[in-house]
């Protein structure tokens, strides 16, 4: 009676280990840069917040007749200037609830208020840009600059 032999030779063990090693080695780098696309994603949204947030503040002053001064939204005094939130802490950052407290920050750019990632090296690297708006006209929204996120 033959004795048959069971397990893996050497070879198939390295072999299996240089797979995995090819795998690990091609994987890794995706799984390494989560952090910037984190940083990117929050970015694109507080876009969508100040852009809703503008939108709705538009609609509260249409449906009130308020053209300048304060709209109440939700409980909150959000100022305003030709029909839009004004660009300041008291206005758009108030109407899309974007606030320091969530890592976000901003600064004065002329008459824009650029908002910004604040957990980076170099903020306005991972930022937008919020115009306000001119009489008769809609505010404007910078492209977001990630080259920093």
């Amino acid at each position: 009676m033959k004795k048959r032999q069971s397990g893996f030779t050497l070879i198939e063990l390295v072999m299996v280990i240089v797979i995995l090693g090819i795998l690990a080695a091609t994987a890794l780098p995706r799984f390494a840069n989560l952090t910037s696309d984190a940083r990117i994603a929050k970015l694109n949204a507080a876009v969508g917040a100040v852009k809703s947030g503008s939108a709705i503040a538009h609609a509260v002053a249409l449906a009130r007749g308020v053209s300048g001064g304060v709209v109440v939204i939700e409980g909150q005094n959000v100022t305003m200037a030709n029909l839009y939130p004004t660009a300041d802490t008291a206005g758009i950052l108030l109407a899309a609830g974007v606030s320091t407290s969530e890592n976000y920050s901003s600064a004065a750019v002329g008459a824009d208020l650029q908002i910004q990632i604040s957990d980076v090296t170099t903020p306005a690297n991972c930022s937008f840009n919020y115009t306000p708006a001119p009489l008769n006209g809609a505010p404007a929204f910078s492209t977001p600059v990630t080259t920093g996120c």
